[in-house]
């Protein structure tokens, strides 16, 4: 089974975006807005779950990288 949450690869101009059970969350340019979008899909403690591989999926790039290669 697959993460509940993917983080996309960076994006151009910055930033990745977040999908969460298949629905776009939105643009993360760092952690904080990943945490944000995590809280407003119900998911508080967020923080803790970022490098869980059963929760969050990092895609084309490395985990924590936000900037546009």
């Amino acid at each position: 089974m697959s993460p509940p949450i993917v983080v996309h690869g960076c994006a151009p101009t910055g930033g990745r975006a977040v999908t969460i059970n298949g629905d776009i969350a939105g643009l993360a340019h760092d952690d904080r807005d990943l945490i944000e979008f995590l809280r407003r899909a119900g998911i508080y403690d967020a923080e803790h779950l970022l490098d869980d591989p059963n929760w969050i999926e990092w895609r084309g790039g490395p985990a924590h990288r936000y900037e546009a290669a």
